[in-house]
């Protein structure tokens, strides 16, 4: 394509040189037809005081008319040219005002020639620069958001423990009694914990968006793996008073995945459904295959619904739907954005829907064969995207 616009650029200019000669020709040829009389004009302009020698009248005529002709094509050859030096001083006034940090500057894309390819290539450029910056301010901000909310979920479990901890040292002053010691104790033991899972789950996502956590794909059957997941869950579901509805369309679905990884995607999806779910007494997990490279897997629960207005936000990092940040309900606020990691390293995709009639669900689709490749561009593309963590030291 560059080179027909270079061929067509060049075109250009031989047909404006072309039309030059053939108009300057012809008024070369009319000059040379009333010769005769160019011949008397000038005897008489000059004759007169002997400044043209009468012998010489013809070939000064001949001079005359040849430089009438050269004037005449100089003149067309740039009336036709006038248009492009106008559209290269444009072009090379956009490049000034770019270098200048001007990214709104836009040139018009003219003709098909190479002038238009450089504005279009310039254009291209401009908005590549762009979205560029507005990408570094987006994450610069994010980095921000989120020095500021593991600052703030590191410190709120910590100043617990400090305090209760000073409590139990100034015991002999108190004369704290044992079920007030063990209270506090347990107090103190629960906020670690917090506090560990913070750091842990802090530590993996980082991991993962900074390419680190290798994707060790094998052959993993979903559909068994999806039972066995349910099963180690029941204790929990008992606890909560939730009953759990397993459906599967296959008995057995091989696909290419990172067996570890995916376990801990449901494990986060099915803690996330039995802590915000506990009111609705249901669960529901729906593997469904219904041929093609994807295979579906649906979470439901019918507790607390998710508004419509929070929807677009509940994967990103430290998001959470109350924001009360209550220990109670609210996790860390990692859980799903390490969802959203592991999916989008195996080439999946997560969508998540809310209603009062059909409850929550999460549908996962994931690929059923990942090649080394599409491995390594799903890792590049989402390192990409979320590699605007800070580093977290194990």
């Amino acid at each position: 394509m560059r080179e027909d616009m270079k061929r067509s650029f060049r075109g250009k200019i031989v047909i404006n040189i072309a039309i030059g000669a053939v108009i300057s020709l012809v008024v070369s040829f009319v000059l040379i037809y009333y010769m005769g009389a160019i011949t008397d004009a000038l005897l008489w302009i000059g004759g007169k005081d002997g400044l043209i020698n009468p012998s010489n009248v013809q070939k000064l005529a001949m001079w005359l008319i040849t430089a009438v002709g050269i004037g005449v094509f100089v003149l067309v050859f740039f009336l036709f040219q006038y248009n492009q030096s106008a559209y290269v001083k444009d072009i090379a006034n956009a490049m000034k005002r770019i270098s200048g940090g001007d990214l709104s500057v836009k040139v018009p894309v003219l003709g098909d020639d190479e002038l238009s390819y450089m504005a279009a290539a310039l254009n291209a450029l401009t908005e590549d620069l762009r979205m560029l910056i507005e990408r570094e301010h987006a994450s610069e901000k994010s980095k921000n958001e989120l020095i500021t909310n593991v600052a703030h979920d590191l410190r709120t479990p910590l100043t617990s423990i400090l305090g209760y901890l000073e409590l139990l040292c100034a015991d002999n002053k108190n004369k704290l009694d044992d079920e007030t010691r063990l209270q506090y104790t347990r107090i103190a033991r629960d906020k670690a914990k917090r506090l560990q899972q913070l750091i842990e789950e802090l530590f993996g996502l980082t991991k993962m968006s900074y390419g680190r956590m290798a994707v060790h794909l094998s052959k993993i059957d979903i559909a068994k793996l999806m039972e066995q997941m349910i099963d180690e869950f029941y204790p929990v579901f008992e606890e909560k008073h939730l009953e759990c509805d397993f459906r599967t369309d296959v008995n057995s679905l091989i696909i290419d995945a990172d067996g570890d990884l995916i376990a801990r995607l449901f494990e986060n999806l099915i803690n996330n459904a039995t802590k915000y779910g506990a009111d609705g007494k249901m669960l529901r997990v729906h593997v469904h295959y219904g041929g093609g490279d994807y295979v579906t897997i649906a979470v439901t629960n019918f507790g607390h619904i998710i508004p419509e207005k929070e929807l677009p936000y509940i994967f990103d990092k430290f998001y959470r739907v109350e924001q009360s940040r209550a220990t109670t309900t609210g996790g860390t606020g990692l859980g799903l954005a390490i969802v959203k990691t592991i999916v989008d390293l195996h080439g999946g995709s997560i969508e998540v829907e809310s209603d009062l009639e059909n409850g929550t669900t999460f549908t996962v689709r994931l690929r059923l064969h990942i090649t080394e490749e599409e491995q390594l561009f799903f890792q590049g593309e989402h390192n990409d995207e979320l590699g605007n963590l800070p580093e977290v030291e194990a």
